[in-house]
């Protein structure tokens, strides 16, 4: 059995009423770690553990450090993770919660991603975050569940960070089939890097990350995330940090489940109504998750905005 469980699909009323189309949740804020990590990197971890290893060490700035501390915790193998100052404490908690070392290094994920690199020995494996075809070939899944129940998409509105998760689900896209599927992608306005690299027809590197949405703070997005916004059908959209909060705490009220500001940045754009979502009768939006901001906290970001 693999360490993701299979999350339910679930027609969303007051989400179709906004978006003004039919609006289907992938429920992945109900996996075991909180969020679609799981997918990915439990299926990394279960292949190195097949191979002897002994010990996982990750990077993160937190849900991957979660998802790798969980996996290592269900396969009795130790579990490092290294992760960057601007790491919330709940984030550090919940790693801590599974049973892993955390390491707090650098001001942001690149920084300790290299001392997480350097710390690698012969028995060790490194589980990276988000660029990792291993990662991909687990994201996949979530396609291939809604595949196999018999409903189609006709587009596809998910996050984007690193790009592990796009890279995924355009992965399930292709391999069931319905590579003429289109994909929206959400980001924060501070954290735009795969928006940005589209637009400018390269992979191009944010200076810093000037988000809430610390799980989108990926400075570069992977090389295959980058291949695939060229060469699959793709329509990205940036939010601002307000938007993204605003519909964290209307997601809470309205489908009582609390998920980050980096999950909220693709509801946002279903919450407004955006263009991109006009053209299709069947939006399917993956509700990735995220269990490192509190209510609390959010309510507190949300309040230090400025207006749009």
């Amino acid at each position: 059995m693999p360490l993701h469980i299979q999350t339910p699909l679930i027609h969303s009323r007051p989400l179709s009423l906004a978006a003004g189309t039919e609006v289907w949740l992938k429920l992945e804020a109900l996996q075991p770690a909180g969020s679609f990590k799981l997918r990915g990197i439990g299926a990394a971890c279960e292949f190195h553990a097949r191979r002897g290893t002994r010990r996982f060490i990750s990077s993160s700035g937190g849900n991957a450090g979660i998802a790798v501390a969980f996996a290592g915790r269900c396969l009795s193998i130790p579990v490092t993770v290294v992760v960057p100052e601007t790491t919330t404490e709940r984030a550090r908690a919940l790693i801590r919660q599974e049973g892993a070392e955390v390491i707090v290094h650098g001001k942001a994920w690149h920084e300790a991603n290299a001392l997480a690199q350097s710390m690698l020995g012969e028995a060790d494996a490194f589980i990276h975050p988000f660029d990792d075809a291993l990662l991909w070939q687990g994201h996949a899944t979530l396609v291939d569940e809604v595949a196999a129940s018999g409903w189609r998409p006709d587009v596809v509105l998910l996050s984007v960070g690193g790009g592990g998760l796009f890279s995924g689900v355009v992965e399930g896209l292709q391999r069931n089939g319905w590579g003429a599927v289109p994909v929206i992608t959400a980001e924060t306005a501070g954290a735009a890097s795969f928006a940005g690299s589209l637009q400018a027809g390269r992979r191009i590197e944010l200076e810093r990350i000037d988000s809430v949405a610390t799980s989108l703070g990926a400075k570069q997005v992977c090389e295959r995330a980058f291949e695939l916004g060229r060469s699959h059908p793709v329509r990205a959209r940036v939010v601002s940090d307000r938007a993204a909060l605003q519909a964290c705490e209307r997601f809470l009220d309205e489908q009582r489940l609390l998920v980050e500001p980096a999950c909220g940045a693709a509801l946002a754009l279903a919450y407004a109504g955006d263009e991109a979502l006009r053209d299709f009768e069947r939006v399917m939006v993956v509700v990735c998750g995220g269990v490192t901001a509190s209510l609390e906290q959010i309510s507190a970001w949300k309040a230090a905005q400025p207006e749009d």
